[in-house]
């Protein structure tokens, strides 16, 4: 009995052997280069769309009809100069815009001008009219110097007489210092 007492226990041994789960061996690690982001195909090329007929009159930008009094203000950047305090001497922002002025008056050739001169209120009556005129005729001689005839210029003086601005402070006095061009006659040709 005692042969199969240790055969018994050398089979249970055994089997319990069997059962139990082995140690694990380790494994050795490897190191995993990251995958390239894949290279997108290139899309096909498209032709541009194709470009819609644009009417001409949608182009040209709408402004006054060309030759008329609007049109030489709109060309001029004004149709007036203005002048300090008791001056008649004008100023270079004054020639710029008398340039341009005298650049549409020599395209539109059948144009004629009136230049009034205009004072601010301060002065007496006959002082401002002399002094608008002195300013007007300053406008008519650099008109001239850029080449407008002198005959489709005419000149007047209104003194104080016709303020653009009734009110009585400086601000307002010197909107009224100026000389003003109207076109009488226009140059459509």
């Amino acid at each position: 009995m005692n042969f199969k007492f240790i055969l018994l226990s050398v089979f249970a041994i055994t089997l319990s052997a069997c059962v139990t789960a082995p140690e694990p061996v380790p494994v050795k690690q490897q190191v995993v280069a990251p995958m390239p982001a894949p290279v997108p195909e290139p899309e096909p090329e498209m032709p541009p769309p194709p470009v819609a007929e644009i009417p001409i009159e949608e182009v040209v930008p709408r402004g006054p009809e060309p030759g008329t009094s609007e049109h030489f203000k709109y060309v001029s950047g004004d149709d007036r100069v203005y002048f300090d305090y008791n001056e008649h001497v004008l100023s270079p922002h004054a020639r710029e815009v008398l340039r341009s002025q005298a650049n549409w008056l020599t395209r539109y050739s059948g144009a004629i001008i009136v230049v009034g001169g205009n004072a601010d209120e301060r002065g007496t009556r006959e002082y401002n009219l002399a002094l608008g005129a002195r300013r007007a005729d300053a406008v008519k001689a650099f008109l001239v110097s850029q080449g407008v005839e002198p005959g489709r210029i005419t000149t007047v003086s209104y003194g104080k007489e016709r303020p653009i601005d009734g009110r009585a402070n400086e601000e307002a006095w010197a909107i009224n210092r100026n000389a003003h061009s109207a076109v009488l006659v226009g140059g459509i040709s």
